[in-house]
């Protein structure tokens, strides 16, 4: 028996880096997987490519409607709901992030995504879960929700938001008796489109990847399928009394090593 049988998973960010790794591992484990994403022909590629364990839908994490439409649609196609990743998140625009220099307009386009994208995921799904007995919700935070990001404020604010929002949905579902998980995932650098955005605010992209692999005490930046095998763990039922929970998935820099 596959670890994920019968298991329905809605996955925002589906269209690359851990959203489509997290959704091909999910699928071969058993699951039935609903990838979301804005970029809509990359996301369909990615279910295309996973086969009819797969469906893909358009999906804009900031809209209150647009997670309605996709629960309801979920539901309706598989019959309930087991896994929400709340995977979706941006970098920024580009410009800058250090708290003298940034625009309130660059605070809060990340805020939006990466914050308020996870408040509204939690909320949208927390009824189907119900209705389907339980389920699992995994948050994708980042190392940065631990650490001073000086040079990220926006990027570094929204990740600590979701790891404090975790806590709180995991308690509230927990008390009530919903029988629903909450966890957090803090992946370190890992090479995804979203962590290179990373690396280029810290100057040359080579180099700064050079510099962060030697504070990594594995010797090396980690790998989308990392965090994908973490989240599998924790939408299984082998982390059936894991709730609250801040897995890091960082080579152990945040240790030091």
């Amino acid at each position: 028996m596959s670890r994920l049988d019968g298991k329905i998973a809605l996955i925002t960010g589906g269209a690359s880096g851990f959203g489509a790794s997290t959704g091909k591992i999910f699928a071969g484990e058993g699951a039935k997987v609903v990838l979301t994403d804005k970029n809509v022909d990359g996301v369909q590629a990615v279910a295309r490519e996973i086969g009819n364990a797969a469906s893909a839908m358009a999906h804009d994490v900031t809209s209150e409607d647009d997670w309605k439409r996709v629960v309801e649609e979920t539901v309706a196609m598989h019959g309930k709901l087991d896994i929400l990743m709340n995977n979706a998140g941006v970098m920024g625009t580009g410009a800058s992030q250090d708290i003298e220099h940034m625009s309130l307009d660059e605070w809060k386009f990340v805020q939006e995504i990466n914050s308020d994208g996870v408040f509204l995921g939690c909320r949208a799904v927390i009824q189907a879960m119900k209705d389907s007995g339980g389920g699992s919700i995994i948050n994708i935070s980042s190392t940065a929700g631990f650490r001073a990001t000086p040079g990220i404020a926006a990027y570094g604010a929204s990740k600590g938001a979701v790891r404090q929002l975790t806590k709180s949905v995991a308690a509230y579902c927990g008390r009530k008796g919903y029988n629903i998980r909450c966890n957090s995932i803090h992946p370190g650098m890992v090479r995804t489109p979203l962590g290179e955005a990373v690396l280029k605010y810290y100057g040359d992209l080579e180099e700064s990847a050079e510099k962060r692999t030697q504070s990594v005490p594995l010797g090396r930046l980690g790998e989308v399928e990392d965090v994908a095998y973490a989240a599998l763990y924790l939408a299984s039922d082998e982390a059936r009394y894991i709730n609250s929970n801040e897995l890091v998935v960082d080579g152990g820099m945040l240790g030091g090593g």
